[in-house]
This record gives structure tokens, C-alpha cells and sequence, in this order.
């Protein structure tokens, strides 16, 4: 048997302690190597990497990254999870959104995993007189539901709460949340509207209903709209205390009223930037109880869903690998009920299918991943933690911006809100434009030989608000101009690639070439003469050295066979017969729409 040293079995104990500098000047190296010459910090930073709202991801942490304590569970700062025993239990709530009524889709979803129920009504929905019938077979003692109603709230949970009594179901079992959002609506549809009536609610709420929430603090409208993390989070402290005021001047305690409020965040394929905006949520929320005079009433309940925006409609399949990390985000996250968006979300309503794999993502992720077995499982690491207590201040600077303006409401009446929101959308679009941001199957990847998938139309949500971005929405309007150009023709738009030398000089240019003009559904064309391709363009790929050697010629080569406009795949340089030039971080979007204009495909 082997005696292990009275420390235990140190590994490293043979080995010199690294310093932070020793590692740097082993960066440095690796980037002299490619061209770069930095040295100290100035080596990390060439590594590290720009996030919205002034953040920055540096490429190591360490212990000297030090954040404030996080605390325990279920104690202030809640930074760690509102309670103490977090989701150990029996997992997060899974919860699946329904916006029309579909045979058998309800009692479907409760028999195979789901444990709420999510249920659009009145405009963009389910007619409020059907909430019955949605909610036939149901067992309303087992199952919380949560109205998402908009205008038609006031009735809606009258409908729900009349439900309750002709089923004969004990107040005292009830569960879930009537959905007033008042703020949330405006946003959503630029119509202003009281917040007495989301007060009465929560008053009766409170009286008779203890388990049953009144109001949510929708976020994303916000997030649809463009905005980032902070902006996210901060809109959502501006409506939560404004939604504290109005039921506190009716009446309620604060303590009462901070019950009354679900938060609902997007979850985004950025999985430690979703942890850490849900930890910083909590902690936010945390505060704002405190100086309010309830600082054991600060733990705010989380609905997450995954992000709308980040769906795409071009092969639509990838969209189950981004809800699968933006679900294990929210877990990792602490939320307290996810729900999965389908894969086809964003192309009408979900079959049976799609369904099966949203709810499905939760049970794997929990039962077989174990994932809700351990309480903050991110907590501890210094970059999590250091990016939660980032993200944390900006999102306060937000709020307090917004409450220096006359809050949440002031806000969304002179149009601050959408000013702010439309800048960011607008300097991510850049980064989008330039696949800086890839979408993969979209602007990386795509397959132009794909079968569409096709679905019912959903319910128009409603609109005159704040716009619903979607990350796709630029080379969505390519291809769609491909596939009218492929409906009236029989073909697609073509581009020949014109290799020069042998396949290890010109593959990864002309790979390259090939995703990029795809992107804006143009087929590229190569193994046979321009003359026969089917192309009026021609793109160049190759080495630098090969480039110098033959580019001006294969140009006028080209040219002489009835190119219209040649392309070279490689940095811009002084090529005669090249008119212009592809690279990484060129503005994919800018070249293809006007490569398409140029080919006549309107």
C-alpha cells in the first residue's frame, strides 16, 4: 500500500510556482510569432474580447480577480439562489408556452415532463372565452398556469380565477401568476395603460390566493428589441419599482408586494453571459428590496426563456443546439422555471415534434446531466463571478439613468428606451454584417440545398411598440431574394470561383468564398470553365504568393470569358483587373446586396 506524505499527494509539490508575467511573456511569444509585437498586459489584452455595455472577457482569470462574497442561497444578496435549497429538490420548473389551441398539445405536454403552463391570450393568442377549453383535462391544484394577456388581462384572470372556483380548487393550492404587466404592454405596443387594475389584482392576490402571483416583470420586450444584457436588466428594475410603488400606495407591504412579482429574462446561446446576467438579477433585485425596508422579501423568482431572437429560420434544425446551451445557461443560472422555445419558433406554430424536443432539453439536462443537483454550480469561478459583479454595475447605471429620467414609464413615452435599445441593435448589426457574431446555418455554414420547413401561421403578437429584432433578419432578406430569383428562373444566382494552383494554396480562400456568398443564397460554381457555369461573377482564391504571381492575369482572363465583376478572396490589395475584394470582417451583408443587385435578383 502506498504512504502518502503527511500533506496528501501534491502533485505540483516538485514544481516552481508560475507567476502572472511568466505566463504573459509565453503570450507574448505566440503572438510575435504571428505579427504582433505587445508585451505585458498589452499581450493579454490583444487576447481578450469586447461584450456590449463596456464589458470585456479577458482570456485568463485568477484569484486576484476578486469579486465581492456571493453569499449563501436563499440569504441577501441572493446572489446565489433565492432559495436555500435552490432547484436540488426536484429540478426547475419546466414550463411550455402555448398561443393557440392545439388538439390534445396541453394535456400532452403535462403527461410527458412539463410542469406549468404558459398560455397566451387574447390578442396574438388564445381567445380569453377558450381558457376553458385550453384548460380541459387539467388539474389546476397540480398545474400553475401563467396568463400572458396584454390588454385583456383584467378579463383573463377573472375567466381564470371563475375557473378556479366552478372546478371547486382549494385558494390555498393555487399556483402560478395572472400576468398583469402594464409596463410590459406599453413596451410592447406603445399604448400606455393603468397600473391600478395589476394593483387590485395583486391585492386580491394577496388576500385570497397566497400561492398565486399578480404580475410579471417582462423583459423581453427589451431583449427582442436589441438590447443588451444590462439594458435588459436595467429596464426590468425600472418596471419592477415602479410596479412597487403602485402596490405599495395601494396598500401592500413591501414585503407583500415583492411577493406579487415573477421576472422573466431571455437565455441566449452565450451561456456564462446568461449565468451571470441571471445572478446579477438576483443580486440587483436584492439591493432594491434592502433600501425599500425588506431586505428578506429580495428574492426575486426568474422565468427564463430562450431567446427569440436568437432563432433562426434557415435551417432551423441548429435552433435545438442553441436552446440546449441557453437551457443549461439558465439551469447553471439558477432560474426557477425555464421554458424552451421549439426549433421551428420562429416559422409559425410547433408540431408535435418540436414540442417533444423542447421539453425534452429540460429532462435531459436534469435527469441525465444532473444538473440541478448542485445549488450555483458556476459560483466560485473567477470568471463568473468577476463578469456577474461587471454586468451588475452597468445594469445598475441603466436603471438609475432611467429613474433619473422619470422611470420605466417616462421612459418608454419620450422614446429613450428605443433610442438606447436601437443604438445597440444597431452597432451589433455591424458585427452580424461582418460575421463577427456568426449565425451558424445562416451567415456560416448554410446549406442552399435544404428543404424549408414549413409550419401554420401563428397569431400575429401584438405590435406598435418597441420593434422584435431577430438575429437572422439581414441575410433572411438575401436569401429570400435567392429563392424568388430560384421560384422565377429554376435557378439560383451564381458565382464562379476561380482557383488558382493546387487544392493546399486555394481550399481555405475558396472555402471561405463559398460560406460567404451562400449566406445571400448565391451558389457557387467551380471544376469547370467560367464560360459554362451559369455565372456572370467570378471570385479569385488563393495563396498571397500565388495571387502576386497570376491574379492581373486569371482577372483579365476571366473578363475576356464575359465576367462582369471579379472578385478577390484576401486582404485589399493593388490587383489590376480585381474590382473588389473578400475577407474576414469584410460586411458580408453590404458585398452580397450588392452583388445581388448587380445580378438583377430583386
Amino acid at each position: 500500500m502506498t504512504v502518502l506524505p503527511d500533506d496528501g499527494l501534491s502533485l505540483a509539490a516538485e514544481f516552481p510556482d508560475a507567476t502572472h508575467e511568466q505566463w504573459q511573456r509565453l503570450v507574448e511569444g505566440v503572438l510575435r510569432k504571428s505579427g504582433k509585437e505587445v508585451s505585458g498586459e498589452a499581450a493579454e489584452d490583444a487576447l481578450s474580447t469586447t461584450l456590449e455595455d463596456g464589458l470585456r472577457t479577458r482570456p485568463l482569470y485568477t484569484a486576484r480577480d476578486g469579486a465581492p462574497d456571493p453569499g449563501l442561497p436563499g440569504f441577501a444578496p441572493y446572489l446565489r439562489g433565492g432559495r436555500p435549497e435552490g432547484n436540488t429538490t426536484g429540478g426547475w420548473d419546466v414550463r411550455q408556452r402555448h398561443a393557440a389551441l392545439t388538439d390534445g398539445a396541453v394535456l400532452g405536454d403535462l403527461e410527458n415532463g412539463v410542469t406549468s403552463l404558459w398560455l397566451v391570450l387574447g390578442e396574438g393568442g388564445i381567445p380569453v372565452a377558450d381558457l376553458p377549453r385550453a384548460l380541459d383535462g387539467v388539474y389546476l391544484d397540480l398545474a400553475p398556469v401563467v396568463l400572458d394577456a396584454g390588454a385583456d388581462t383584467e378579463a383573463a384572470a377573472a375567466a381564470l380565477l371563475r375557473l378556479y372556483e366552478d372546478r371547486g380548487v382549494d385558494p390555498k393550492t393555487v399556483r402560478g401568476n395572472l400576468g398583469a404587466d402594464p409596463l410590459g404592454h406599453q413596451a410592447r405596443t406603445g399604448t400606455p395603460r393603468d397600473l391600478a387594475p395589476a394593483a387590485a389584482l395583486a391585492a386580491r392576490c394577496a388576500e385570497q390566493y397566497p400561492g398565486l402571483r399578480a404580475l410579471t416583470v417582462d423583459a423581453l420586450p427589451y431583449h427582442e428589441a436589441g438590447g443588451s444584457a444590462a439594458q435588459e436588466l436595467g429596464a426590468s428594475l425600472a418596471t419592477g419599482v415602479a410596479y412597487l410603488r403602485e402596490l405599495t400606495g395601494a396598500g401592500l407591504t413591501v414585503e407583500a408586494a415583492c411577493a406579487q412579482l415573477e421576472f422573466r429574462y431571455a437565455a441566449t446561446a452565450d451561456q456564462f453571459l446568461t449565468i451571470a446576467k441571471l445572478r446579477a438579477a438576483r443580486r440587483l433585485w436584492g439591493r432594491i428590496a434592502e433600501v425599500s425596508g425588506a431586505p428578506d422579501a429580495g428574492a426575486q423568482v426568474q422565468h427564463v426563456v430562450t431567446s427569440p431572437v436568437m432563432m433562426a429560420r434557415r435551417d432551423p434544425w441548429v435552433n435545438m443546439l442553441r436552446t440546449t446551451v441557453a437551457t443549461l445557461a439558465a439551469g447553471v443560472g439558477g432560474a426557477d422555471s425555464v421554458t424552451v422555445l421549439p426549433f421551428d419558433h420562429a416559422l409559425g406554430l410547433p408540431d408535435a415534434f418540436a414540442r417533444r424536443i423542447a421539453r425534452n432539453t429540460s429532462t435531459i439536462l436534469m435527469e441525465e446531466s444532473h444538473l440541478a443537483r448542485v445549488i450555483d454550480p458556476a459560483g466560485g469561478s473567477w470568471y463568473v463571478e468577476r463578469l456577474t459583479d461587471e454586468l451588475a454595475h452597468a445594469a445598475w447605471e441603466f436603471f438609475r439613468s432611467i429613474e433619473r429620467d422619470g422611470g420605466q414609464a417616462a421612459g418608454l413615452r419620450s422614446g429613450r428606451l428605443r433610442t438606447d435599445l436601437a443604438t445597440t441593435w444597431a452597432e451589433r448589426s455591424k458585427k452580424l454584417a461582418k460575421r463577427r457574431e456568426p449565425i451558424t446555418g445562416v451567415s456560416e455554414f448554410p446549406l442552399l440545398s435544404e428543404k424549408p420547413v414549413e409550419r401554420e401561421p401563428a397569431p400575429e403578437p401584438p405590435s406598435g411598440g418597441l420593434p422584435r429584432v431577430r438575429r437572422d433578419e439581414a441575410y433572411e432578406a438575401l436569401r429570400a431574394r435567392s429563392d424568388a430569383h430560384l421560384a422565377a428562373t429554376g435557378a439560383r444566382p451564381r458565382i464562379f470561383l476561380a482557383t488558382l494552383g493546387p487544392a493546399a494554396a486555394y481550399t481555405a480562400r475558396s472555402t471561405f468564398a463559398a460560406n460567404l456568398f451562400q449566406a445571400g443564397g448565391i451558389e457557387p460554381v467551380t471544376g469547370s470553365a467560367f464560360e459554362d457555369s451559369g455565372a456572370t461573377e467570378a471570385v479569385l482564391c488563393s495563396s498571397d504568393d500565388l495571387y502576386a504571381e497570376q491574379a492581373a492575369q486569371a482577372a483579365e482572363s476571366l473578363r475576356a470569358a464575359g465576367a462582369r465583376h471579379v472578385f478577390l478572396a484576401g486582404r485589399p490589395a493593388a490587383y489590376a483587373g480585381v474590382d473588389s475584394y473578400v475577407f474576414a470582417g469584410c460586411d458580408a451583408v453590404d458585398v452580397l446586396s450588392a452583388t445581388l443587385d448587380r445580378m438583377g435578383v430583386s
